[in-house]
């Protein structure tokens, strides 16, 4: 009797776990993209654009922490097309990265369904086009992670919720543009600053009542400065970290980054100006919008609020204030700072440096002279069928090798579960960033001159905040640290997309010999295949 109850027992208990499992699977949520070019006056001239589903910028992705997107991107440009989501990390899935060296490019009149989780993460984040220059032209777009509502966040329910796309712009047509490049010039100086694709935009809420910004620069080159008039705005979110909440009149955002701000309509009721401007540009391009209290009718007065007047070092201590919040949580039910990043001694110390040499009588970009190239496989296809000559795991140096720069398929090579130090070493007299895919990182210090060992009495090894791109001061440095533990193929990218398009990037390959799903999922059933990798069977 006993014995005949038992298995029963266990396989009713097994019964209702499998369908409470089913019904706790994270939902699943389903678009269909199709990407066109379209006709925009942005700037006054009629240009040619990329269009989501018609849209410029393309649709606002609204996301909950977990949730699984399915996305069918139908590509009806006339060049091959992936896109990239920025500060998503791709847990285990750089199948999913939508770069060159993780995948091939969707060919004209051709589809491809991407398949990835909003795995642990909160915050505001971005898309764009990772092909060519294909980002000048548009495509772009906002993806905001919502927290899950069983996950407290350190502040009250703002009252509404704005998203705003901000960067430069250029009236040249991309394909001008590459072809500029790719003779060996430098990009331009662009034409205008636009918030959420235009130049005017209006805004409206309540007095009294608390709204939040998500503000992403967008960009291809320039930093941004951005405020709201007569308004304080309060810092609380950077690229899914809750940070430490103060005040600002005004906030520097570079190519690339997202921050998140709470502002309380607490003035007099009328219009105010929200205005983003170029940084550290000897002419300063302008965007306006319109901060609208509901109940006015009172016009926007005054002059436009002015950027700060102090530049580089006011900004670097700016970026020093940025601290995370080390009792609240981000994405899961356990607080931010109870990873203890300051007490793990780094398996390596990794310093990058940019340049800007001549490589065959033409203008390149670098890191630690060496410029990278696309080849016609992607790197994580040949990685994984085993093609030679794709690309080489010796050419980049771990430190600046001072020697002639030269064209290569560069690949760095890490273990899974490595803890590193990445020092980003500017001896240029321009502004740099710097973008990590697969990962976010502790930002740990920022100084002027020459990095060196003694500089990590320096650092911040408590509350520094993390996130996916940070800035690099004309000559000066920044420090990470990251904690490799999602294995693929990653890619280290200057988010100056210029830089980026001609050479200044790398891979990072994260790996554990072991083939297992609890370290990296399978190659997609649906892989596109490409170059070398064309005939191969996953």
């Amino acid at each position: 009797m006993v014995k005949s109850f038992i298995p029963h027992l266990v396989f009713g208990v097994l019964a209702v776990l499998g369908v409470s499992l089913v019904n706790a699977e994270d939902p699943y949520l389903y678009f269909t993209w199709t990407v066109t070019y379209g006709t925009r006056s942005i700037l006054g001239v009629p240009q040619q654009v990329i269009l989501i589903n018609g849209q410029f910028p393309g649709p606002k992705l609204d996301v909950v922490t977990n949730n699984n997107i399915i996305l069918n991107l139908i590509n009806k440009l006339d060049q091959p097309f992936l896109m990239t989501w920025n500060g998503i990390k791709q847990r285990k899935n750089s199948w999913q990265d939508g770069v060159l060296g993780t995948n091939c490019p969707i060919p004209p009149n051709s589809n491809y369904t991407y398949k990835f989780q909003a795995k642990d993460q909160i915050g505001s984040y971005t898309y764009f086009p990772s092909t060519l220059m294909h980002r000048a032209a548009g495509g772009f777009g906002a993806l905001n992670i919502i927290h899950r509502s069983v996950i407290p966040i350190p502040y009250a329910n703002p009252d509404g919720d704005f998203t705003l796309l901000v960067g430069d712009w250029f009236k040249a047509n991309h394909k001008t543009l590459q072809q500029s490049l790719d003779s060996g010039k430098s990009m331009p100086f662009p034409d205008g600053v636009l918030i959420n694709g235009q130049t005017q935009a209006t805004f409206t809420g309540d007095q009294g009542k608390t709204y939040m910004f998500r503000i992403s620069n967008v960009g291809l080159s320039t930093s941004l400065n951005f405020r709201i008039q007569g308004h304080k705005m309060k810092l609380v979110e950077v690229e899914g970290s809750h940070v430490i909440q103060n005040l600002y009149d005004s906030l520097d955002v570079h190519v690339g980054q997202s921050i998140t701000i709470l502002v309380t309509l607490d003035q007099p009721p009328k219009n105010y100006y929200i205005v983003a401007s170029t940084r550290f540009t000897k002419t300063v391009l302008t965007a306006t919008a319109v901060l609208h209290y509901a109940n006015s009718n009172a016009p926007v007065s005054g002059p436009v609020p002015a950027a700060p007047a102090n530049g580089f070092d006011w900004s670097m201590e700016q970026a020093r204030t940025y601290r995370w919040n080390l009792t609240s949580n981000a994405a899961r039910p356990n607080p931010q700072g109870s990873f203890h990043y300051g007490t793990i001694t780094p398996t390596k110390t990794i310093v990058l440096a940019n340049s800007a040499p001549l490589i065959n009588g033409k203008l390149r970009y670098a890191v630690n002279g060496v410029s990278y190239i696309n080849p016609d496989t992607p790197l994580k296809l040949a990685d994984y069928f085993n093609i030679p000559g794709v690309f080489s795991t010796n050419s980049l140096s771990e430190l600046p090798s001072g020697r002639a720069a030269t064209l290569a398929t560069s690949v760095m090579a890490t273990s899974l579960h490595d803890f590193i130090e990445v020092v980003f070493q500017n001896n240029e007299n321009t502004m740099q960033a710097w973008h990590l895919d697969g990962y976010d990182f502790w930002v740990v210090g920022f100084g002027s001159g020459q990095w060196t060992p003694d500089k990590r009495k320096s650092y911040n090894l408590v509350d520094a905040l993390t996130r996916h791109t940070t800035q690099v001061y004309p000559n000066s440095w920044t420090a990470i640290l990251v904690s490799l533990d999602n294995q693929g193929m990653w890619n280290v990218r200057s988010t100056l997309w210029d830089r980026q398009y001609l050479g200044q990037q790398f891979y990072l390959r994260v790996w554990n010999p072991v083939r297992s799903l609890a370290n990296e999922y399978d190659i997609p059933s649906n892989v596109l295949l490409c170059g070398q990798a064309v005939g191969r069977h996953p």
